[in-house]
């Protein structure tokens, strides 16, 4: 699938998440793709959490560092990760993003006083 290869090969994300008035919320996110899935992390306390809760459909499409869509955006459901699986995808995270997740990351999370929660996005087909 093309949008999943641009995914890939985009440095950023944009994810928009629904808030429970029905807006869209957009945030850059890293993301990773294993074959037909993509995964993302994000600290526990953002509101993407929050929203993710309530809303498990999202919307992804490449974009620029600060956000600026790049591509044709795919729709999706998002999962959290625990376990093996959550592993699994920090460490493909890692691989792709080596700076950010040994370096960044782990700071924000100290300065925040949390932890990182990872996602799995399928049933990636084009948005309507």
């Amino acid at each position: 699938m093309d949008q999943l290869n641009a995914l890939e090969t985009s440095w950023a994300t944009l994810l928009r998440t629904r808030k429970r008035n029905g807006q869209w919320v957009g945030t850059p996110v890293n993301v990773t793709v294993d074959g037909d899935r993509a995964y993302f992390g994000t600290a526990a306390t953002t509101g993407k959490v929050k929203r993710l809760r309530n809303f498990e459909s999202v919307e992804v499409a490449p974009c620029t560092l600060r956000g600026k869509p790049t591509g044709s955006k795919l729709a999706a459901r998002a999962r959290r990760l625990d376990g093996d699986e959550a592993v699994e995808a920090e460490r493909r995270l890692r691989r792709k993003y080596p700076f950010v997740y040994r370096v960044n990351v782990p700071i924000e999370h100290r300065l925040k006083r949390t932890h990182g929660v990872l996602y799995e996005l399928t049933e990636l087909r084009p948005a309507p």
